[in-house]
């Protein structure tokens, strides 16, 4: 009884850490990031769930500024990978290299760290490199590894992947199949500032140097404030009501509405509940909540559905997007 209360304890204690270090992180971000709260809150969500997030915005948003940011007021090493057709798996994962053993004259095959190798990765547009280099990424996303040769080598903890996309150039690019798209936690759309945030973006940016940034928390702290989001509790209703919301996705479940089997040509899959009910549950610990409601779900739902849901020819001959499909059907599901 003295341990379960004592971990209790420390769990009241790391949520208001949490919700402490969150309103740092934002002040942080804020310096040199003008606007973008909702991206940030989703971004903050994805780590601590142990996501990773696919970034869609046009040129010049200021994605990468907002990656490497976070990373710095997260302490954590950050790595940048351009996607270009040229690039190699090798490029990303490492190498092996012939080297010469000074003590023992020897020549043998030592591999060198490719820039995977890090805690935040940013893969700036994806979708300009081959599929084989795509799955070299997608694969290290999914097991927390890479293979060279015969040897398997761990990537470290936090491991967070986020990829980069343009929706307005899509000459010369490989489109993410669906299965390699569903390994993504959130897609998040970064739109343009309003004409104030704009103002004040263009006064930052011919003031001098950008601001600094400090460091809230350490990798040791993101780790324990992930392990807490596994150990928040959610609800049968909670859980239901995300299971529900994946399924009524998919135009051949009986109970899917009228307007998905008509539109929606494919839906989400199971991921697609699982990380609805951890990003719920990471929202809520952000908040200081103890545990997460149906509005938590509500509120991550459209980016966890967004780029698993397939508008048929109807959706697209009425010029309906997924985006549109999926703020319907969660609308709808208030009903429920």
């Amino acid at each position: 009884m003295e341990a379960g209360r004592k971990v209790e304890t420390d769990d009241v204690r790391l949520l208001d850490d949490l919700g402490h270090a969150r309103r740092q992180i934002e002040a942080e971000v804020g310096k040199r990031i003008i606007g973008q709260r909702e991206v940030v809150e989703k971004l903050l969500i994805t780590l601590l769930a142990d996501g990773h997030a696919l970034l869609v915005g046009v040129p010049g948003l200021a994605k990468t500024l907002l990656v490497s940011t976070l990373a710095e007021a997260l302490h954590l090493e950050f790595s940048r990978i351009q996607f270009t057709p040229d690039l190699m798996p090798s490029d990303i994962t490492g190498t092996e290299v012939l080297q010469d053993d000074q003590r023992t004259g020897e020549r043998r095959f030592a591999f060198v760290r490719g820039p995977i190798f890090a805690d935040v990765i940013l893969a700036d547009e994806i979708n300009r490199t081959p599929p084989k280099t795509q799955a070299a990424l997608l694969q290290a996303m999914q097991e927390g590894e890479v293979t060279v040769g015969s040897e398997t080598f761990p990537l470290g903890r936090p491991f967070f992947v986020l990829a980069t996309q343009n929706p307005i150039e899509q000459e010369g690019t490989y489109p993410l199949p669906e299965a390699q798209l569903d390994r993504f936690m959130f897609e998040l759309r970064i739109g343009y500032p309003t004409a104030e945030e704009e103002s004040v973006i263009a006064d930052m940016a011919a003031s001098g140097p950008p601001a600094q940034v400090n460091p809230v928390v350490t990798a040791g702290q993101l780790l324990q404030y992930q392990a807490l989001v596994q150990r928040v509790p959610a609800s049968a209703s909670v859980v239901d009501y995300a299971v529900r919301l994946a399924r009524a996705t998919r135009p051949r479940e009986a109970s899917s509405p009228e307007f998905v089997r008509r539109m929606v040509s494919w839906g989400a899959g199971p991921r697609a509940s699982q990380h609805t009910v951890l990003a719920a549950k990471a929202r809520a610990a952000l908040d200081g909540r103890p545990a997460p409601n149906l509005d938590d779900v509500r509120a991550v739902a459209p980016a966890v559905l967004r780029h698993r849901v397939v508008p048929g020819f109807e959706a697209e001959a009425e010029g309906k997007t997924a985006d549109d499909i999926v703020a319907e059907l969660i609308e709808h599901s208030r009903g429920w």
